[in-house]
């Protein structure tokens, strides 16, 4: 009984971090295509500080070099320069080694400040996971604690290699981008599985297409959109894309005139 609990709670840590993940860092804070209300955008903060250790600003410039480089010599994390199997394996890594460049979040992180709160402790993910964990072991015990951290651990590394490794080989490519649709891997990552329509549409809150496309992420911005927590920049795809085309056969044609 006792295994199974830590394995559970393992478990809800990783779709929990993984919502934070999809809604905080990737759709707020590295596309601005929801603007969260200060007070969520700092519990997302925390917990993935306290789940993952995972420095937001750079996690933010790392994947906005990924969108400018995709799949390219440039790409932080391709599966077309390096294989999906590394990818899957050493997505962590990867991550690292980029947000470890200088230059990486000097270029692409220059909009996102570094409060001072960043600056005292959250910048410092060791601290963050060894405090996670503390109180993982004090509810469960070392037991339950260890199990329930190895299971999370594995759970959300796998998963976001996942995400940059399978959803840009195997798939579905309705938009003219090399990243795929991968519907069983948007329901066990809150949305992140449709990646083929999130690289079409970057800065649209919500992933999926349809209504019953399962994106827990676009969800969980409508309910705090209703409840006053979050401002939703664009709200679909297809409304988006339109919207470009719209707006580029305008500058056609004005040019024409001209």
């Amino acid at each position: 009984m006792e295994i199974g609990i830590a394995i559970a709670v393992g478990l809800g840590l990783t779709q929990l971090a993984n919502l934070a993940t999809t809604v905080y860092l990737h759709r707020d804070l590295a596309h601005r295509a929801v603007k969260l209300h200060p007070v969520l955008r700092s519990c997302f903060k925390v917990f993935l500080w306290l789940s993952t250790g995972i420095n937001a600003r750079q996690w933010a410039a790392v994947h906005r070099k990924h969108h400018a480089f995709t799949d390219t010599d440039e790409d932080p994390h391709s599966p077309a320069r390096l294989g999906w199997v590394r990818v899957q394996l050493t997505n962590a890594g990867l991550y690292r080694r980029s947000a470890r460049d200088p230059l990486t979040t000097g270029r692409y992180a220059k909009d996102i400040p570094v409060t001072w709160p960043d600056r005292i402790l959250l910048n410092r993910g060791t601290i963050g996971l060894v405090l996670g964990i503390a109180v993982l072991v004090f509810w469960l015990g070392w037991l339950g604690g260890g199990i329930a951290a190895v299971v999370h651990t594995v759970g959300y590394i796998g998963l976001g290699g996942s995400v940059n490794s399978v959803a840009h080989t195997f798939g579905r490519r309705p938009f003219d981008n090399s990243a795929t649709n991968v519907t069983w891997l948007a329901w066990l990552t809150c949305g992140e599985g449709y990646h083929n329509n999130h690289h079409a549409a970057p800065t649209s809150a919500r992933f999926g297409r349809r209504w019953y496309n399962f994106d827990l992420g676009w969800w969980f911005i409508s309910v705090s959109q209703f409840l006053g927590l979050a401002q939703v920049r664009h709200s679909g795809v297809d409304a988006l894309l339109d919207k470009r085309s719209t707006h580029q056969d305008a500058h056609t044609d004005m040019e024409q005139v001209v």
